[in-house]
């Protein structure tokens, strides 16, 4: 059996190390094959990871079926704006007791699915066969072998033990829940606050602005999470602040970087145009404050982002205490 990844841009061929590092043998997928044949060649994906050699457990395909053929253990990495067309091509190629496994970290817009619930409508599987990964994760980071840790949440324990298991290496630690809803939401909303600590590092702010959004940001993150029925305590971990802190602090962040353009000046289409890889939290904002409105709460500073994306906030106005009057710790 083999572990297939979907998607060859900079965290999938990252994650197709992963796996590689920790035993498998690999099957990456390119949707292209030109880049498909150069990686296989070079055994380098010069484009995303530049300098990172890939090991020999890992091969590089363009063809589906030739991917998902032996894949016991299916992980998607794609933009989450393309997954459900994906998941035409994926379904009738499965493994019939393939586990799939989401790598992705957005909500679907129109629809406001988390990604476990698109792989769960789009190939009419089980709970119990999805599993998400998340946590403090840049991909260039992990493919230099720098020591990290990431969460393996599955409605059934015992398959996110048996992911866990086959993606944890000595420089890839793995831990496990069954809290779905709160690990996929923590890797959504973190690109939300990403985006506002990179325009308020884009304006010129500086760390005290920055905790402040980071700190309230997260209150934030909690009281949505907590909403739609996510554990406390997920989003007080590496799949909640763990990834709030890599993805607001690292310039690699495409998030991060996203909200610097905007905090210069930049509008959002010119981000995009100035983008190589999509900057998740973009597509995920306008999805999540409708949920946010849907539930009740309050997002103040998922707000603010908005309204500098739109231009009716000067980028210099964005601030952690938006609320006009005072509001008890917490909330």
């Amino acid at each position: 059996m083999t572990a297939a990844v979907l998607g060859a841009g900079s965290w999938g061929t990252t994650f197709a190390k992963v796996l590689a590092d920790a035993g498998d043998d690999v099957v990456l997928w390119a949707r292209r094959r030109a880049v498909a044949d150069e990686v296989q060649r070079r055994r380098r994906n010069e484009e995303y990871l530049p300098g990172i050699a890939l090991p020999d457990g890992i091969r590089v395909v363009s063809d589906l079926g030739e991917a998902l053929r032996r894949a016991d253990l299916v992980f998607l990495s794609v933009p989450s704006q393309s997954l459900r067309g994906l998941l035409v091509e994926v379904r009738p190629l499965l493994r019939p007791d393939a586990v799939v496994v989401s790598l992705m970290k957005g909500v679907e817009e129109g629809t406001g699915l988390r990604m476990s619930e698109v792989l769960r409508d789009g190939l009419g599987l089980p709970d119990d066969r999805i599993a998400v990964v998340s946590g403090p994760n840049l991909a260039l980071e992990i493919a230099r072998e720098q020591p990290t840790a990431a969460v393996v949440a599955s409605a059934s324990l015992d398959c996110a033990m048996r992911v866990a298991a086959r993606s944890a290496n000595r420089y890839f630690g793995t831990f496990v829940n069954t809290d779905v809803i709160g690990t996929e939401f923590g890797g959504v909303l973190k690109n939300l606050i990403a985006l506002a600590v990179g325009i308020v590092v884009g304006v010129g702010y500086g760390d005290n602005t920055k905790a402040s959004i980071l700190t309230r940001g997260l209150a934030e993150m909690s009281a949505f999470a907590a909403a739609y029925g996510a554990q406390p305590e997920t989003l007080a971990g590496l799949a909640g602040l763990g990834d709030l802190i890599a993805t607001s602090e690292s310039p690699r962040s495409r998030n991060n970087r996203a909200g610097r353009l905007l905090g210069q000046g930049y509008t959002k289409d010119d981000v995009l145009a100035t983008m190589d890889q999509v900057a998740e939290g973009l597509a995920s904002l306008d999805p999540v404050l409708a949920l946010a409105a849907a539930r009740g709460v309050e997002m103040p500073i998922c707000d603010q982002v908005a309204q500098v994306i739109a231009g009716t906030l000067d980028p210099r106005d964005l601030a952690p205490h938006a609320a006009t009057d005072p509001v008890p710790v917490g909330e």
